[in-house]
């Protein structure tokens, strides 16, 4: 799943080659991609994008609204399996409904001063593979509209050590958990979470609310490290063009059974129903493998 790192370089990339051109048509293919009807997808057309931003894994693209009040909100989750494809040369030819990945597609147009409707723009495809879909599209003239934006934390990269502690004091459930609740920190997944994690040396299976205060002080750390320097690799790699690969740049998080880049460990995982995380036993756990089953403690 696409989180803080990856949107970001997705929010930059449109800052770089949208904002000041004209959205001249929206395709939907997936009609079961939008979540909201009013105001439909067509107050888009023909008019400027003015900004892109993220909240927490949201993408958002900015719109002049066409009644001259702030802007409209294209907002996008890209759940498990979505991207942005970014082209700069759309075909100007409908896609066909329900054919392929295609769920959304944005057309722009090929000069900032807005250029010939008829041209062959640039602008970018929303796609998803497999056959869950969870990818989603809001279009709203409040990003808080959108009940998943609504309940967000604080931005991942905004919490520093001082937050960090409040926002911990009395939690019970596990760190893993709480890193990917994003009522409580927005931004971080199942990868990041682990290779935070990894880098401040503590265990999926620690208590938030009983980490020392040195804890804390590496865990802060690793967050704002561990997603400032994920970010600008995915914006190195030119992410809405062609879909970096993620694991490329981490440590832990989907090598289970490769050695720990630190300590030589075998990487370790816990397997659950719909998802699985990685570790270092040597690195984060005292050397004590996690018992890999739903209600997993260490084992003695």
């Amino acid at each position: 799943m696409p989180e803080l790192p990856e949107v970001e370089a997705l929010a930059h990339h449109l800052r770089e080659h949208a904002v000041g051109r004209t959205v001249t048509r929206v395709d939907v293919a997936s009609p079961s991609v939008l979540k909201t009807f009013s105001p439909q997808w067509t107050i888009l057309h023909g008019q400027e994008v003015v900004g892109a931003g993220r909240h927490g894994k949201h993408l958002d693209l900015m719109v002049a609204d066409p009644d001259g009040a702030g802007a409209v909100h294209l907002v996008i989750h890209l759940a498990r399996a979505g991207w942005l494809r970014w082209s700069d040369s759309l075909s100007p030819v409908p896609p066909k409904p329900g054919r392929g990945p295609l769920a959304l597609r944005v057309h722009l147009s090929a000069s900032r001063a807005g250029g010939d409707k008829s041209d062959a723009g640039p602008g970018f495809d929303l796609t998803e593979a497999g056959t869950k879909k969870g990818l989603a599209v809001w279009i709203v003239r409040d990003p808080r509209e959108v009940a998943g934006i609504a309940r967000l934390g604080p931005d991942a990269l905004e919490v520093d050590r001082e937050r960090l502690g409040k926002l911990f004091a009395g939690r019970t459930e596990r760190l893993k958990t709480a890193l990917t609740d994003q009522s409580l920190i927005a931004g971080i997944g199942n990868a990041y979470s682990d290779e935070i994690m990894h880098t401040a040396k503590l265990s999926p299976y620690a208590t938030p609310g009983k980490l020392p205060g040195e804890a804390l002080d590496r865990l802060a750390a690793a967050m704002h490290d561990v997603l400032t320097a994920a970010v600008d690799r995915s914006v190195g790699q030119d992410a809405a063009r062609l879909k970096g690969e993620k694991r490329s740049g981490l440590r832990v998080h989907g090598r289970a059974g490769l050695p720990c880049p630190v300590c030589g460990d075998t990487v370790r995982e816990i397997s659950f129903a719909d998802k699985s995380f990685q570790y270092c036993p040597t690195c984060q756990t005292g050397g004590k493998p996690l018992a890999d089953r739903r209600l997993s403690r260490l084992l003695k």
